[in-house]
């Protein structure tokens, strides 16, 4: 009884460490990410004739290689779906930022945030994911 007991415990430790690894390592994935893109944000809000798109195409190469660094981990324990729809919405920002649109820039620019707050919501532990 003791051994079963033992084993248990050692089974239920090693989830919750796993679980706390993984949720700290999404979560500074995910501030990491979402502050360049606020620093992304500041460049392509400014006046028409202020934008510099250079700066902008720099920070958007910025972020899709820490992106990138960070998409072979996180796969590992976050559904694909969601990392996809991440690499999608980038995609876009980055294609309009080369096309010099910074209206719609801004709007695949919230979509990113709001998709990668969702999958922080979403792998964190609390009451709402578990029932």
């Amino acid at each position: 009884m003791t051994k079963e007991l033992i084993i248990c415990i050692i089974i239920i430790s090693v989830i919750f460490i796993g679980n706390f690894l993984t949720e700290n390592y999404t979560k500074d994935s995910i501030i990491e990410t979402t502050s360049n893109l606020e620093e992304l944000r500041k460049e392509i809000t400014k006046d028409e004739e202020e934008i510099n798109f250079d700066i902008a195409k720099q920070k958007i190469d910025n972020v899709h290689e820490k992106w990138d660094a960070r998409y072979a981990k996180l796969a590992y324990y976050i559904e694909h779906d969601e990392l996809e729809k991440v690499e999608t919405e980038l995609r876009g920002l980055k294609g309009y930022i080369e096309k010099e649109e910074h209206t719609e820039a801004l709007a695949e620019l919230d979509k990113s945030i709001f998709i990668l707050e969702h999958i922080k919501e979403k792998t964190s532990l609390n009451l709402k994911n578990i029932f």
